[in-house]
């Protein structure tokens, strides 16, 4: 018997989702290497990463931030070939050359086509009152630096996952970590950043540092979940009623919305009943709540937030080939 196997990762050249990808990856690099350009190695945060080790060595060595990140990033991605396979991806690849080049080369944007001088570098947003060499005149700019730094490279981070690659740097690091010792991945991750947030305050000795570096960490992460999974905009009901048909009934006529009735025991005495699951828009939660209140103030009702609902009444999945 031949089956036929099915990929739903690779894009058809020049499709719409072919077109749809590498914009995504473009535009997620473009977003990332404005956030360290701008935001991170001016105002000497260290976020963990390669980059992070890249902002140490443009202060203290002067050595351009993409081209030190691509020297990191090409061994490790010789290694993530090697020991994690060919699955590492090409994409990967081709992400962390564009973000090393869009990284050096807003810098020489900013000096050769518009002007700004090299001073520019160390206080592009101006944030900094008496220079950066001074930290203490201006520690709000430093920690808007580190709020806003998160927010620009979380959404380039997730749009570089939503094109199914990744920046490459210490995710290499942790996922070989993870292959060879077995230990969780984000446990792997955790440490490898915590280990260069604690170079960067070797680095930069004043103490507030690391902690803006954690605070643009916990931004990015929090972030990065928004742009891949999307803001939890819709609930999803399951209810446990003995009037079952009455508020499929209200479901069904009065939200317009469908569901699924699943059959369930009581764990008590093993009753038999039925559950009905639902899945309605925020604007509707608390309709839903009333209704059931009014119909049934003995049902059990448990409502939890719905990510990347796709489907008839809510959104499309976005990404067919056409």
């Amino acid at each position: 018997m031949n089956v036929t196997k099915v990929s739903f990762y690779k894009e058809k050249i020049f499709s719409m989702r072919w077109f749809q990808t590498w914009g995504t990856l473009l535009l997620g690099s473009m977003v990332i290497a404005l956030g360290y350009t701008f935001f991170m190695t001016p105002y000497q945060i260290v976020p963990g990463g390669i980059y992070g080790i890249s902002t140490i060595l443009n202060w203290k060595l002067g050595f351009p931030i993409g081209m030190a990140a691509l020297c990191f990033n090409l061994p490790l991605s010789l290694i993530g070939f090697k020991i994690l396979g060919r699955d590492f991806g090409f994409r990967t690849f081709i992400c962390f050359w564009l973000v090393a080049f869009f990284a050096d080369g807003y810098p020489w944007l900013l000096e050769h086509v518009f002007g700004y001088s090299s001073a520019f570098a160390h206080d592009p947003l101006q944030l900094v009152k008496g220079g950066i060499e001074h930290p203490e005149a201006g520690t709000e700019g430093v920690l808007l630096a580190s709020i806003f730094g998160g927010v620009v490279i979380g959404v380039g981070g997730g749009l570089i996952f939503k094109s199914r690659s990744s920046s490459a740097g210490t995710d290499v690091v942790a996922a070989v970590l993870h292959k060879l010792t077995r230990r969780p991945l984000g446990q792997m991750q955790m440490m490898v950043d915590l280990i260069i947030v604690v170079l960067g305050f070797i680095a930069f000795p004043d103490w507030k540092t690391p902690f803006y570096s954690l605070i643009t960490i916990f931004i990015m992460g929090k972030v990065i979940d928004i742009v891949v999974s999307g803001y939890a905009n819709e609930k999803t009901f399951f209810i446990i009623s003995e009037k079952t048909e009455e508020i499929r009934h209200y479901i069904l006529t009065d939200l317009n919305r469908g569901g699924s009735i699943l059959p369930v025991n009581g764990m008590w005495n093993r009753t038999e009943k039925e559950m009905i699951m639902t899945v309605v828009t925020r604007k509707e939660v608390t309709i839903l709540q009333r209704a059931i209140q009014h119909i049934d103030p003995n049902a059990f009702t448990m409502i939890l937030n719905a990510q990347e609902i796709m489907g008839r009444g809510f959104k499309r999945a976005g990404w067919e080939d056409k």
